[in-house]
């Protein structure tokens, strides 16, 4: 079982950056797909991007021309950079990882506000 603990949230301008961080302890890492969610106040939890073992990338829409997820299999962690930064990005990030889809460790969340 993958543990998982995100780290880099916080109060941030808009058109501002920050980078979101996902360690995991555990073993076989790079067998996981990881994902990054997000929920925001009064909505449910949304997919923001994932990154396969297989090293498939996808990033919604929404945010993918300011967004980029990576991992580092050798430090067992995920990132999300997150660039030009909007109120409506404010949330609590979450990342997950699972297998063929289906994501059933969860960290317990780093919070992002954007203020305008």
């Amino acid at each position: 079982q993958v543990q998982l603990a995100e780290s880099g949230g916080g109060l941030v301008q808009a058109g501002g950056s920050l980078r979101l961080s996902c360690a995991a302890s555990g073993r076989f890492f790079e067998t996981f797909d990881m994902a990054w969610y997000r929920q925001s106040p009064g909505k449910e939890r949304e997919l923001v991007a994932t990154f396969t073992s297989g090293n498939n990338i996808y990033v919604v829409d929404s945010v993918k021309d300011r967004f980029t997820i990576d991992r580092d299999n050798a430090k067992n962690t995920i990132y999300l950079q997150m660039n030009s930064v909007k109120p409506e990005d404010t949330a609590v990030y979450y990342c997950a990882a699972g297998r063929f889809g289906n994501y059933g460790a969860w960290g317990q969340g780093t919070r992002v506000t954007v203020s305008s």
